[in-house]
């Protein structure tokens, strides 16, 4: 059976929470948490009147919107080489479908690859991921696993890599990218590249594609539901290799979308086309969102690092992934152990949104968690304005309200509990 998205049902929960008019620090769900751009929704609105069924394939003004996005950054592209989906997520299962091959992925790694691996009837052969970064695995440990893999009857064909990363917030570096297509390559493996956060690398010469490195072997899903914190419009889009499988998976992609999604709802093709030709209002918009997320969850990961905690710095969007290993102890002596149990007490005694590491393929008994800081910069259009518009947003009254609960409550949680333990209660 396949289970309610961890993400979604945590975001659920606390919506419920919130509702009852309890205080709940939400660091649980990535929802890029900033404003709609007024042009773009200028632009929706006035194709508001589109209700007609769309080419399966997308408009070719949106394909060819498309293929410059990608011409911009480095990969020259033809329109043809591109599809339209309502969100990425849609088009990552249909390549999940349409590829030969059980998949393999990074542990930890986003929630829905294992999720949407199973819904295809195949395998998930997990890597640890290296030292440096997420997103990627080990190169040092992915031979080893893809033989033993298949020593247990295993057909690794698909590897999902997503860079930047989610859960951990960070970037793989050219080197381990390159070496883990070499490893791909010698093993007739086909990478599905996830670069949904590309947009928000804080430097952009830090990102890289395994487009670069094995450009006849990669597929790349992006969309707005990031850069733009449109997620609720469901504007995703892929890109194939330009030869003849990567056309011929294509045309099976679409197959699929006519079976299962149709085309890309009409007025979101009118306003995805404006977006991603790129006029400087988006430039500005994208900049800044990247900016606050930067400065936030920079601001989070201090306060993590500061209480004990270990976590790879961040590099990009707006996660992070803490180990409150050092906190195991002083946990037990409270009778609370593994990851889930320390993620409901965090949410039940403090009032602090989080999920266990475990709901990305990671032991469940390491005590490491994927943070979302984005959902911290407003509850409303107005705050998140001011977000977006302040040169200090860590100062702002209800993101250092945030911070300070969060950072009283990992000092009050690594104390031991026959100690002072601070009390607390809902506001």
């Amino acid at each position: 059976m396949i289970k309610h998205s961890a993400t979604l049902a945590i975001n659920e929960k606390i919506a419920q929470r919130r509702a009852r008019g309890e205080t709940v620090v939400h660091l649980g769900f990535g929802e890029a948490g900033i404003p709609v751009l007024p042009e773009a929704a200028e632009v929706l609105a006035s194709a508001a009147s589109r209700t007609d069924y769309g080419p399966v394939a997308g408009s070719e003004d949106l394909r060819t919107q498309i293929a410059g996005y990608f011409d911009r950054r480095g990969r020259a592209t033809h329109p043809e080489q591109v599809l339209p989906a309502p969100g990425s997520k849609a088009l990552l299962y249909a390549l999940i479908q349409s590829l030969p091959g059980d998949v393999v992925l990074p542990r930890p790694s986003w929630v829905s690859y294992a999720a949407q691996a199973a819904l295809a009837g195949k395998k998930t052969i997990w890597v640890d991921i290296p030292r440096d970064a997420g997103g990627v695995p080990d190169p040092g440990k992915l031979q080893h696993r893809l033989d033993e893999a298949r020593r247990h009857g295993a057909d690794p064909g698909i590897l999902i890599l997503t860079i930047p990363d989610n859960p951990t917030g960070t970037v793989a570096p050219a080197a381990t990218v390159e070496a883990v297509c070499r490893i791909a390559a010698a093993n007739g493996i086909t990478i599905v590249s996830d670069e949904i956060y590309r947009d928000l690398a804080y430097d952009a010469t830090s990102f890289c594609t395994p487009a670069d490195f094995l450009p006849d072997r990669t597929f790349v899903t992006s969309g707005l539901s990031k850069s733009m914190a449109l997620g609720g419009w469901r504007v995703g889009f892929a890109r194939v290799p330009a030869t003849d499988e990567g056309a011929a998976v294509r045309d099976e992609l679409i197959g699929v979308a006519s079976e299962v999604w149709s085309n890309m709802a009409t007025p979101m093709q009118e306003a995805a086309c404006w977006i991603l030709s790129e006029p400087p209002e988006v430039s500005a918009h994208v900049a800044r969102a990247r900016t606050l997320h930067r400065s936030v969850s920079l601001g989070v990961h201090e306060i993590f690092r500061s209480a004990g905690a270990v976590a790879r710095t961040p590099a990009a969007a707006f996660y992070q992934y803490p180990d409150l290993g050092s906190f195991e102890t002083a946990l037990r002596r409270r009778g609370v152990t593994g990851a889930e149990a320390v993620s409901d007490h965090l949410l039940e005694t403090y009032g602090i949104g989080m999920l266990s590491g475990a709901a990305f393929g990671d032991d469940p008994a390491a005590l490491r968690f994927r943070v979302a800081t984005s959902l911290l910069y407003g509850s409303t259009t107005e705050e998140r304005w001011r977000a977006m518009e302040s040169a200090d947003p860590l100062e702002l009254p209800w993101i250092r309200s945030a911070l300070d609960r969060l950072g009283d409550a990992l000092a009050d949680l690594s104390i031991d509990s026959e100690g002072a333990d601070r009390e607390w209660e809902r506001v």
